[in-house]
């Protein structure tokens, strides 16, 4: 009797924690919108009008140089003060690249989403803050929820999308910690975040219980958390890549001199090509563990259904998704499919991997359905 009230307790701490990381998540959300906001009244308007200035001062050279020359500007620096950068004006379209140190031009990294605004830049350091806080609740739920029964805490789509959820947190503050420039993907992975976890709460909840006997083993906690690591990881290369289409597209408006939306928004991302790069190394590390998690659930099938692989919904989806991926990876490794084409294979094969989370588990019956919806 006093273990089903230990039992019961840990279950209702595991339903106050993901609440309470749902409010420290919306908290950190709104601070990143503050940044984003107040973010575009820094520095880059500052240079903004610099380069406007600078394209109306070469418009007569350029006409006469076919509206090409080099310029050297002087703009202001993410941390303060200023710095002198080389640059490719374009005469008819008032727009400029950064040239790399390689000779070819190579727009440079935006400011980040705080430009150069040190409240906006205070209110994206609380909102990394409460991320970091919001995340150790988050896993505190999911671990409060195993301990609850025992069990490895993912044993439902609830348990599921949870673990999820703390993984794309998680993913997003191992990238932090490893010193990349990627405040920019905090917002979408707060909103997303909330998104996953409210409809966890709300439609997909099932009170704590113990597996069906086929789950009863230690391949559980070693392919289904891999297979959320993945997930985790997948979710930032997918914002990557969707924001390096909308960067590249951004890019070549401007150097056609087209009129662009949200153009201070645009200039504090990082370069199109920075986000590319970014895409491509998550999904290619990423990749191998994959490829074990899949093997994982084949040993484990072998050891509860007597056979490595029957085509079941999950596993042929598993298996659509690894090719997906692999065919992305071989494609950005071929010149001619590098860019955008690469990147549309990159949403496919996400896509796939979504699908076969969310819809294998909760519209198509097979061996694998344990999503308790």
């Amino acid at each position: 009797m006093l273990l089903a009230q230990v039992d019961t307790q840990l279950a209702n701490l595991s339903n106050y924690l993901i609440y309470s990381a749902m409010t420290v998540y919306t908290l950190a959300m709104f601070a990143q919108i503050f940044e984003w906001t107040f973010g575009a009244k820094g520095g880059v308007a500052v240079r903004s009008a610099q380069q406007s200035t600078l394209a109306e001062t070469v418009a007569d050279a350029a006409d006469a140089a076919k509206g090409v020359r080099k310029v050297t500007v002087t703009v202001a620096a993410q941390g303060g003060g200023t710095t002198t950068l080389t640059r490719t004006a374009l005469a008819d379209a008032g727009a400029t690249t950064v040239t790399s140190g390689r000779g070819d031009d190579a727009p440079a990294d935006g400011t980040g989403p705080a430009g150069t605004s040190e409240k906006a830049d205070l209110a994206g350091r609380i909102a990394v803050s409460l991320t970091v806080l919001g995340l150790l609740l988050h896993a505190g739920s999911v671990i409060t929820r195993g301990l609850s029964v025992m069990r490895w805490p993912w044993g439902n789509m609830y348990e599921f999308s949870c673990a999820f959820a703390l993984m794309m947190v998680g993913a997003y503050v191992i990238l932090l910690v490893a010193g990349k420039n990627v405040r920019w993907l905090g917002l979408p992975v707060t909103v997303v975040a909330l998104l996953i976890l409210g409809i966890a709460v709300s439609v997909l909840y099932t009170d704590s219980e113990q597996l069906v006997p086929a789950l009863h083993s230690y391949w559980l906690g070693i392919h289904v958390s891999t297979a959320t690591i993945c997930g985790g990881a997948f979710f930032a290369a997918f914002v990557a890549t969707a924001t390096y289409l909308l960067k590249d597209r951004y890019e070549h408006r401007v150097a056609a001199g087209l009129t662009v939306r949200a153009a201070s928004l645009m200039e504090r991302l990082p370069a199109s090509g920075t986000l590319d790069k970014l895409s491509y190394r998550i999904n290619a590390v990423i990749f191998p563990l994959w490829t074990f998690t899949i093997i994982a659930g084949a040993i484990w099938a072998e050891a509860a259904w007597g056979k490595y692989w029957e085509w079941d919904p999950k596993e042929t989806w598993s298996f659509i998704t690894w090719v997906a991926y692999a065919a992305y990876l071989h494609a950005r490794a071929t010149a001619g499919w590098r860019g955008r084409k690469a990147a549309y294979l990159a949403l496919l094969a996400f896509a796939c991997w979504l699908f076969n989370f969310y819809g294998v588990n909760i519209f198509i019956t097979g061996k694998h359905s344990y999503a308790g919806v």
